[in-house]
């Protein structure tokens, strides 16, 4: 197991899917949820449209995750479950 990266598991209320993921910790939520976003339009044929006010949450509390803080500095751990809303 990579102790730079963490297992999540990423739900996707838009396009009705669920994906589990390894993410790095040293990485931005923002360059996270950017790259993951470009994914899913590939993955979707562009039926996944990326929005201004999408944000990743946890699934367990409803808090909102800061872009500007790497996941190192949240309190993702293996096996969290977020959305992507």
């Amino acid at each position: 197991m990579n102790k730079n990266k963490i297992l999540i598991e990423l739900d996707i209320p838009l396009i009705e899917k669920s994906y589990d993921l390894y993410i790095p910790i040293n990485k931005k939520i923002g360059t996270i949820k950017q790259l993951l976003e470009e994914a899913l339009i590939e993955l979707t044929d562009n039926a996944y449209v990326i929005k201004e006010t999408t944000n990743f949450y946890s699934k367990e509390t409803g808090q909102i995750y800061d872009v500007n803080k790497s996941v190192r500095e949240t309190d993702l751990k293996n096996g969290s479950r977020i959305i992507l809303i």
